[in-house]
């Protein structure tokens, strides 16, 4: 049932891999159900969902309350092992690094200053480009290094779960999650401003080689840069390497045609 338990003879509580995926695992009360959080993957709208059935908060306008409360609906081992039904949203492996640069680096956030410190303060984050930050992941221990870009792969508590939804196809989980266990989805883009729906998107250009802060110039006028248009063909290939696994798991669980570079 465990994806990591099996393999690792060491007392549970000392089985990093799962006690980092049970961190990340969240239960919905009224059904029993547990869904499987992964970073950039359209989480914070479903753990706002979710605290806001459990009746903790009552709706988006206490949403930064579920960002101190990451661990508050965290399943012990008897109810992940006997929830009713599992969930997780998988992500276009592509797509979710685009996502982080033009997020959390472009904006500065602090996952960008403990990347920073990670290579002993020898970047600059304004001269930052999508190309330096995909290439040093391919240095250890970086890519496992924050939760926004560390594989997909070693979130999955369970070696099956019910439903797998693409964020590519987020529609879906809404209309399902309200079908199975009647749940109720509020889009948290509003509390979070990630996303760039509210951008005109540029496709015009390679932007790979583009400083973080000239993006962040483009992004103040209103435009931002593809998600296609951060990569060249070197990233693409660096990508499908470094991230193989997460590229598998998607293909398999939901539409390789909905990868970015099939």
């Amino acid at each position: 049932m465990f994806n990591f338990t099996a393999s690792n003879y060491h007392n549970l509580n000392q089985n990093g891999l799962h006690q980092f995926c049970i961190n990340h695992a969240i239960q919905f009360f009224k059904s029993n159900a547990v869904y499987s959080f992964i970073p950039k993957n359209g989480c914070s709208t479903l753990r706002l969902s979710v605290a806001i059935a459990n009746g903790t908060i009552d709706g988006i306008e206490q949403g930064n309350w579920i960002h101190q409360n990451n661990q508050t609906f965290k399943p012990t081992l008897k109810e992940a092992a006997t929830a009713h039904y599992k969930f997780v949203v998988l992500r276009c492996p592509f797509r979710r690094l685009a996502s982080v640069f033009l997020d959390k680096f472009v904006a500065k956030e602090p996952d960008a200053w403990q990347y920073r410190d990670l290579l002993k303060r020898e970047v600059n984050l304004d001269d930052l480009t999508f190309e330096q930050f995909v290439k040093s992941l391919a240095v250890p221990p970086m890519k496992g290094a924050n939760i926004h870009w560390k594989p997909q792969s070693l979130f999955l508590l369970y070696k099956e779960y019910d439903d797998y939804f693409a964020l590519e196809h987020f529609e879906k989980a809404i209309t399902t999650l309200k079908d199975k266990i009647d749940l109720d989805v509020v889009d948290a883009r509003n509390l979070t401003g990630h996303g760039t729906d509210k951008f005109e998107m540029l496709n015009n250009s390679d932007y790979s080689k583009t400083s973080a802060f000239d993006i962040a110039v483009l992004k103040r006028a209103g435009k931002c840069p593809s998600h296609k248009a951060l990569y060249n063909d070197e990233l693409i290939q660096l990508v499908k390497k470094l991230y193989a696994e997460d590229i598998s798991l998607y293909t398999k669980r939901c539409n390789q045609s909905d990868l970015l570079f099939p």
